[in-house]
């Protein structure tokens, strides 16, 4: 479970980015956060996967208070954010080991889980393509792929849907429910696209200045 309680998060003296954000999300469960740009859904996820720190309030995922969260080993979280993170002189299939190594995983196992990932997800074409060959739509396949690869229990995906054509994001749809919705992972997805995640979002939340308001 996510809960949210009383959070505030203030940038300048004037102008808060999060205000008084309280809500709860159950285990498995798919959520929309849905808003124009500068609203704070992205902010909001920023804070759950501490990129961010907040003024005041409480966050727990799985009981566990945040700021004792070490996700390495109490939680695994995953973030897709609108520009992904990668080693970027280095092709896909090097990054893709790369997740893997660090978790400890043995060079045999490594090699069998990114060589039937890259099969199953359709991906061995990129291969031996660097991720900066890479097109904005293949990276966040890639970054899909990558999490595909490691257990679970939260998810969080932000804007990646405004530079991308109709076609592929139909593509990341069908992968979320691949390889998030059907396997329980609890999925928060930020947006300012509410028609393209209703039907795949259990609610959709929605923020304005900071607030979440009824809709």
């Amino acid at each position: 479970m996510i809960e949210i309680k009383n959070l505030y998060l203030k940038y300048i003296r004037e102008y808060y980015a999060l205000y008084d954000i309280n809500l709860k999300i159950v285990p498995g469960e798919c959520v929309a956060l849905v808003g124009d740009e500068g609203s704070g859904k992205t902010t909001l996820l920023r804070v759950l996967a501490k990129l961010e720190k907040f003024d005041k309030g409480e966050i727990y995922l799985k009981e566990i208070n945040l700021k004792k969260i070490d996700f390495k080993n109490d939680i695994n979280l995953g973030y897709i954010s609108l520009k992904p993170v990668f080693l970027e002189n280095r092709n896909v299939y090097e990054n893709l080991k790369y997740v893997l190594k660090e978790r400890k995983y043995k060079d045999k196992e490594i090699e069998e889980k990114v060589n039937n990932a890259l099969i199953e997800f359709n991906i061995e074409k990129l291969r031996n393509l660097k991720v900066s060959e890479l097109s904005v739509f293949e990276k966040y396949i890639v970054s899909f792929v990558r999490l595909s690869l490691r257990p679970l229990d939260i998810v969080l995906i932000d804007n990646i849907f405004d530079d991308i054509t109709s076609e592929e994001v139909a593509s990341i749809l069908e992968l979320i429910k691949k390889v998030f919705v059907e396997n329980n992972v609890t999925t928060l997805i930020a947006s300012s696209k509410e028609e393209l995640l209703k039907n795949i979002s259990s609610r959709l939340i929605h923020f304005e200045y900071g607030s979440i308001v009824e809709k």
